[in-house]
């Protein structure tokens, strides 16, 4: 095998986990049983030593994939002057109090003219770090490590391969197949190896079940199929048990290839899912809202290490994430070292608090309203802000240089303050408001006269510092200052000089400002050139803002999905899919279409 494109691999899920199925049908990626466990398939990570599980055509075919309307079950084709197969991959989404069995299902199909088929399973457990046992029972085998055991169930007789197994198969015209891998979760053997295919009825309920969801959404706007391809997107990195949502299924999927930006991403940042929930909510999806917000308040009870919150959690609430190098994978394309777990989780990052608190307050607004008990906890937090907004902090970019005083971090500052002061107003909740207000409008005058280069004409990164931010695009998004107000003009002309290329965005300049304490370079963040969307769609500069949006829908992959970053010659870069990516598509769809109006 030799490694595809980021950007050639679709998505399927459970809601629970997730595999990214290529285009050459090969599965080179899934965790089981949950986002954040070890790896059963991750040759993205190690095409030789990482593991996959790929059904593909033997003839000289063209391949080819799409979602069945509306839905997250994946098609692959197959298209060759000999014949048409198909390959139908999901996951079913179980019911919530039935036993856990997270499966793959696979339906090969002959869609026009017989077509020869092989089949290659090797799954590598635990990132390749567990050996396992392979038994063949039937038309079947298993797949057998301490603590996991996989089964794979064929109607043709399986043959060993090293420590994984093949077959190949023929198809008529219209005759299928149906391959099931399966894996439960409390352990137990079950009927691993039962020799009724239930294939059919599974893809049935599957399409059933998004379809019946995605019905809740009611954006009907212009740019409709990329928005329902994003909540469908967002909704699949929905952990349900939980309500947490990760900012990306994959790990150590390179920002510079055969570079070391490469970090493990399969967990719950507060501030990404905050922006998440903001996304849902003005979809009209409020469910995930009432979920994430159960998982929160539990967080807040919680506490943190000398803060009110962590930066990232675990899918389960756990907030131990301590950073390991895989030495033993080679990365994709070679892109070393191989992360697990995050050292990041244990940086401060202020902002977090508003966006948190901006979310929560559209919550409120759209949804239901907050419990008082919630409320408590929301304001320990809010005095903590107020006591410890001027501290310097690692940023949202996280950077590893040394904190820094990020003006960034100050404007979501002030976003905490003042949604709380706004929200309690409304439900005349209880709140020391002349304080709150007072330490809001400290911010408010600190950034003014600290965060702004007045011979530039911009606001800067942070404090001291002449080098421009993408991030500060966010704004007049916060209402922190109006959209034409001539020191945001300033800025977005700024940042379009310094840090746009061909409507792409760099988050910052790598080498001037904080420093990421990091070698080599990196793509254009793609979050960045939505909020430069929405920044210009604010300031009344609709044809420029349109055209960048239509432009970036170009770097969408063929599926009309994106990963964190988008590289020179606009392939993906970093962990894919990314949620923070069609969090902004969502966003920048919704206002850009509200100000053009019923025009064309």
């Amino acid at each position: 095998m030799s490694y595809q494109p980021i950007e050639s691999y679709g998505v399927i899920g459970d809601l629970h986990t997730v595999a990214l199925v290529g285009k050459d049908g090969s599965i080179d990626w899934c965790c089981l049983p949950h986002f954040d466990s070890p790896s059963v398939f991750a040759a993205i990570l190690d095409d030789k030593k990482g593991g996959f599980f790929r059904i593909w055509s033997l003839h000289e075919a063209e391949h080819k994939q799409m979602y069945l309307p509306d839905s997250n079950v994946l098609v692959t084709r197959f298209l060759s002057a000999d014949g048409v197969g198909e390959v139908v991959d999901f996951m079913p989404v179980q019911e919530s109090g039935k036993k856990k069995v997270h499966q793959i299902v696979r339906v090969v199909r002959a869609v026009r003219g017989a077509v020869r088929f092989r089949l290659e399973c090797r799954p590598a457990f635990d990132f390749a770090r567990q050996p396992h046992e392979v038994v063949l029972a039937g038309r079947g085998a298993v797949f057998e490590t301490p603590g996991m055991k996989i089964s794979l169930v064929s109607r043709f007789p399986l043959c060993r391969v090293g420590d994984g197994v093949a077959t190949e198969f023929l198809l008529h015209p219209g005759e299928t197949s149906t391959f099931l891998l399966r894996q439960l979760e409390d352990g137990q053997d079950g009927d691993l190896l039962e020799a009724r295919l239930i294939g059919t009825d599974l893809l049935t309920q599957t399409v059933s079940f998004w379809r019946q969801w995605l019905r809740r959404c009611n954006y009907t706007g212009r740019w409709r199929e990329i928005v329902y391809r994003s909540a469908l997107l967002l909704k699949l990195l929905t952990f349900a048990p939980t309500g947490a949502i990760v900012a990306a299924p994959t790990t150590s999927l390179p920002e510079e290839i055969g570079g070391v930006r490469n970090w493990d991403y399969r967990f719950t940042w507060i501030r990404d899912a905050a922006f998440t929930l903001y996304a849902l909510l003005r979809l009209g999806l409020t469910h995930e809202a009432e979920q994430f917000m159960a998982w929160l308040e539990q967080r807040a009870i919680e506490g943190g290490r000398g803060a009110p919150l962590q930066v990232m959690y675990r899918i389960d609430g756990n907030p131990e994430l301590p950073e390991q190098v895989l030495d033993h994978l080679d990365g994709y394309c070679g892109s070393r070292p191989v992360r697990i777990g995050n050292g990041a989780s244990a940086q401060l990052q202020l902002d977090i608090y508003g966006e948190l608190m901006d979310s929560i307050y559209m919550y409120d607004k759209h949804a239901v309203p907050i419990a008082y008990d919630f409320w408590t906890h929301l304001r320990r937090m809010l005095d903590w802000v107020a006591d410890n907004w001027m501290q310097p902090d690692d940023g949202i970019w996280e950077v590893r240089g040394g904190r820094q005083q990020f003006v960034y971090s100050k404007v979501q500052c002030w976003v905490a303050l003042d949604r709380a002061i706004r929200l309690a107003q409304k439900r005349s909740l209880p709140l020391d408001r002349h304080r709150l207000i007072a330490e809001r409008d400290r911010i408010y005058e600190t950034i003014m006269r600290e965060g702004w280069d007045g011979a530039r004409r911009t606001f800067v990164q942070h404090f001291g510092t002449d080098a421009v931010d993408a991030a500060n695009l966010i704004m007049p998004l916060v209402f922190f200052i109006s959209p034409t107000d001539p020191r945001m003009l300033g800025t977005l002309e700024r940042t379009v000089a310094e840090l746009v290329s061909d409507s792409l965005v760099y988050r910052y300049e790598i080498g001037k400002g904080a420093g990421d304490g990091l070698t080599g370079q990196e793509g254009t963040f793609n979050m960045c050139t939505f909020w430069l969307v929405e920044a210009l769609t604010r300031a009344g500069r609709l044809e420029e803002a349109r055209f960048i949006f239509e432009k970036m829908l170009t770097y969408a992959n063929h599926l009309g999905l994106y990963a964190e970053e988008t590289g020179p010659c606009g392939q993906a870069l970093g962990n894919f899919p990314q949620a923070f990516t069609h969090i902004g598509i969502i966003s920048a769809a919704y206002n850009l279409d509200r100000k053009l109006g019923h025009g064309v």
